[in-house]
């Protein structure tokens, strides 16, 4: 089993930003990058935490992705941004479309921001978060490389496009919803072939489309929608508003990280934010997202040992935890950022 270690918030975000900038990535930038990458840990989230830096570095040395992008935003209507990620870092792409999405939201009570020529931005949560916190409801999404075969279909043309959605409570507890359209992320099939275990059969299926509990074969084949044809149809729609709308690569034009690092993603993603202080009083949602709360916790659950709960309050009570007692981060996700950090640009 893996060890961990436990490193204070800020000690964390800094190793995580030096190991950036030692890479190449500019020190405003490399910041914006850790935030998003040291929030992912303190939710919990760690496959698509700080260690995903290295990867992100070792695509930039293939010319994969630029670690000195230049982001630009192109405002086209005073809700309506577009962002040209000059195919940087993801995190960084996604940073600057929420802050767009804000900016419009501010301005007219619903702002969007279409993003293209990104890459990997990590997981939606700490973008739903960032603007929960700030009091806008968001619809955050991005697609992704082609994993999933369509309904009926025997290759993968459909990535497993991350879908978030988070709704603010003013002196409470945001509800966030962060989830992909397969039954599990493919990180986590990943994880079980690195530890030589087997995978529930509901997992993937091989490149034939028969359910496998091998893992190799599940990297091999197809990761399975949530729910089947519905989860396809999600999917799909993702695409067409992260990829299609932004004028990003959708579908197969999408360019796989694991099997061409050296070549462009062109990823797209979309963030619509809502204002909702201009659809209600900060007391009145409050008092409404409490009750809303209030009557989902007290349903009676099925397993007392395992109360209802809401999408996101796992992740939140992580953060909470980890924000007093320090992040848990992998021993050696630490060792190779120190690494990366003590070498020079």
């Amino acid at each position: 089993m893996n060890e961990t270690t436990i490193l204070p918030v800020d000690e964390l975000g800094e190793l995580a930003a030096a190991a950036l900038r030692a890479s190449g990535v500019p020190a405003g930038d490399a910041a914006e990058i850790a935030q998003v990458l040291v929030l992912a840990d303190l939710f919990g989230i760690r496959t698509h935490g700080v260690q995903r830096i290295p990867q992100y570095v070792d695509r930039a040395r293939l010319g994969g992705l630029s670690p000195a992008a230049t982001v630009t935003v192109e405002r086209v209507a005073p809700a309506l941004a577009r962002v040209d990620g000059g195919n940087g870092i993801g995190p960084l792409v996604g940073a600057r479309a929420l802050a767009a999405a804000v900016e419009g939201a501010r301005n007219a009570g619903i702002g969007a921001a279409f993003a293209r020529h990104s890459n990997h931005f990590g997981p939606v949560m700490p973008y739903l978060f960032q603007a929960t916190e700030q009091g806008f409801a968001a619809i955050i999404a991005s697609n992704a490389t082609t994993t999933i075969a369509p309904s009926g279909g025997r290759e993968a043309r459909v990535g497993n496009n991350p879908l978030g959605i988070g709704v603010p409570a003013p002196g409470g507890e945001p509800v966030l919803l962060d989830m992909a359209m397969s039954v599990v992320a493919r990180a986590k099939i990943r994880q079980a072939a690195k530890a030589g275990e087997s995978i529930p059969a509901t997992w993937a299926t091989d490149r034939e489309g028969a359910p496998t509990t091998d893992p190799a074969a599940a990297l091999d084949g197809f990761l399975l929608p949530i729910g089947g044809y519905k989860g396809y149809g999600l999917a799909l729609m993702v695409d067409l508003f992260a990829g299609l709308l932004s004028g990003a690569a959708y579908l197969d034009h999408v360019s796989s990280w694991s099997a061409d690092p050296g070549r462009a993603q062109d990823l797209g993603h979309v963030f619509i934010l809502i204002d909702t202080a201009r659809l209600m009083g900060s007391g009145d949602l409050a008092g409404r997202m409490s009750d809303f709360a209030g009557i989902l916790h007290d349903t009676p659950p099925s397993d007392p040992a395992t109360p209802v709960r809401l999408p996101g309050e796992a992740e939140l009570a992580a953060y909470r935890r980890q924000q007093r007692e320090g992040v848990e981060v992998l021993r050696e996700d630490v060792a190779a950022l120190r690494e990366m950090a003590a070498r020079s640009a």
